[in-house]
């Protein structure tokens, strides 16, 4: 249905164009305007001294497309739209219980090698993916440098 709808709006998109340029190159009743600057002359000379009639059912036929292409187009938007759920997103559903976690979480395989002492490897969090850093002890050069209180000014009696 998503690639009927995507094919319908590029023919759309195409009908268009044809549109624009059909009216651009259809001939005013005043004999004067856009008609004549984008190939007026060439048309009378292709269809003959009637194309101003060849063109005006060309462009009438192009407008029922448009016009076609746009109500069929917002009824199969509102049906694509208008589902729940996708057809992946059902069979999903259908193969979810065979497919759900476990209640319980498995319990852990003791390794047959040593495992390193807590000193090469930083323990983890329980029930977390996140390592605990210890904190490192402060050195006397990372304290903060005390400042002493400057004195109070002298005042000089006169």
């Amino acid at each position: 249905m998503g690639f009927l709808i995507w094919l319908l709006t590029v023919v759309m998109v195409l009908d268009c164009l044809v549109l624009i340029f059909l009216v651009l190159i259809q001939l005013p009743k005043k004999e004067a305007g856009a008609g004549l600057a984008f190939g007026g002359a060439a048309t009378d000379a292709l269809f003959g001294a009637g194309s101003g009639n060849v063109l005006t059912k060309i462009t009438k036929y192009a407008a029922g497309i448009f016009f076609v292409l746009a109500v069929l187009l917002s009824l199969m938007q509102r049906y694509h739209s208008g589902r729940t759920s996708s057809a992946f997103q059902q069979k999903l559903q259908q193969a979810g219980p065979a497919a759900s976690v476990p209640a319980t979480p498995p319990q852990p395989i003791t390794p047959a090698t040593p495992t390193p002492t807590p000193a090469e490897k930083p323990a983890a969090a329980p029930g977390t993916n996140l390592l605990k850093l210890a904190t490192p002890p402060v050195e006397e050069t990372n304290l903060p440098v005390t400042i002493p209180p400057a004195p109070a000014p002298a005042t000089n009696p006169k």
